[in-house]
């Protein structure tokens, strides 16, 4: 009987094994593709059964004793990430009085220990020139970083200046984490404070279901979000007013206007829905950097020292891939010529196919949180 009890499936475990692809859907199709993994988990249930069927006493009792140890691990597993939740949050509280006092020193409101009393010997300099804190401090370390970098244009940086400090945070209704941006008061936008949040249908094995950003109260002309572009009228023409057009441009603070996936996706192309999917990617991985790589270590990304540490995380990625590569590579040589041969078949069959086929649900990015030196699960899961 013990064995029937193993076998039999539990809807509300589907939860967590569902593909990154179950996070584009609304609550009604993700219960509807939950029933759909059922009936099929079932059959193959039913193929397991018979699979065991097959086997002979002894090495189905011997079967049976690797399911058990298997259980066991399970329980085991899920202690785990019970334990490592607690850890992470009995920590990150440890490091809140260190991120008080960075920003502390960053923006000014303290000093370290030995500046004051320099600063008090030197009477005539200038108090109206002197440098408070640690200036651009958030904004060159974002720079450092490559992933960042490619985010902020040259109009950004004015803005950024006034970053103060930046903060995260778990949230547990729904799971997720949240991003705060804590600006002084600026030329630019009236608010002092921007989030960005992502909302994660699991916590083991999370996939994101969404994510939501500040809406920015930019001040008259200073959108940096958007330019305006002006065309001189034709010549002859009546209205000799320039004519003015607004166009949205890149910026870092698009930042806090993630995609989203429209509620009735079924008229999306594949183009449009592979597209949308690559920019919710991009999205958590600007987000997930912010939160494992800038907060935590601010001042290395400040001074550069963190570049070299992130560049040697790439070239051992890279040496993983070469490796697959070279594994694969004089399999794929064989296949060329065949590949050669069919490929005006091909291309046709892909047209006629891509006309024909419904478009794809888009997949939102699945992603394990708080990845800090190789101790959490992978940054992102995509279908």
């Amino acid at each position: 009987m013990s064995n029937n009890s193993k076998d039999r499936l539990d809807a509300s475990d589907l939860g967590a094994a569902l593909p990154a692809a179950a996070a584009a859907l609304s609550a009604e199709d993700r219960a509807g593709l939950v029933n759909a993994l059922k009936n099929k988990l079932q059959d193959l249930a039913g193929k397991h059964s018979d699979v065991l069927d097959t086997l002979s006493p002894k090495v189905r009792r011997r079967v049976d004793g690797l399911r058990e140890l298997q259980s066991q691990h399970d329980e085991l597993e899920a202690k785990f990430f019970e334990e490592r939740a607690a850890l992470e949050a009995k920590y990150q509280k440890l490091y809140e009085p260190l991120y008080t006092k960075r920003y502390e020193i960053v923006n000014g409101v303290s000093e370290v220990e030995g500046i004051t009393s320099e600063a008090t010997m030197d009477q005539d300099e200038d108090k109206e020139t002197e440098e408070k804190g640690v200036p651009n401090f958030w904004l060159t370390a974002m720079k450092t970083n490559e992933v960042l970098a490619e985010e902020i244009s040259e109009r950004d940086e004015e803005a950024l200046k006034y970053l103060k400090d930046i903060k995260w945070c778990r949230i547990d209704n729904p799971k997720g984490f949240k991003l705060e941006f804590f600006f002084d008061s600026n030329p630019f936008f009236k608010n002092s404070v921007l989030t960005k949040t992502y909302h994660m249908i699991d916590d083991d094995e999370p996939i994101l279901e969404k994510a939501v950003g500040t809406d920015i109260e930019w001040y008259p002309g200073k959108c940096l979000t958007q330019k305006i572009l002006k065309k001189k009228p034709k010549k002859g023409s009546k209205n000799a007013k320039p004519i003015t057009k607004t166009e949205n441009c890149e910026s870092f603070f698009n930042f806090f206007n993630p995609p989203q996936v429209p509620e009735d996706d079924d008229d999306i192309d594949e183009d449009t829905a592979e597209e949308l999917q690559n920019q919710m990617e991009q999205d958590y991985d600007i987000g997930s950097t912010v939160r494992d790589k800038i907060i935590p270590h601010a001042v290395s990304w400040f001074t550069g020292e963190a570049v070299q540490g992130d560049e040697f995380d790439d070239i051992e990625d890279d040496d993983e891939e070469d490796e697959d590569g070279d594994e694969d590579e004089g399999e794929d040589d064989e296949d060329d010529d065949e590949e050669d041969e069919d490929e005006d078949e091909d291309e046709e069959v892909g047209k006629s196919r891509k006309k024909s086929s419904a478009p794809k649900k888009i997949s939102r990015a699945a992603a394990s949180e708080g990845q800090q030196q190789g101790e959490r699960p992978p940054e992102c899961k995509q279908q």
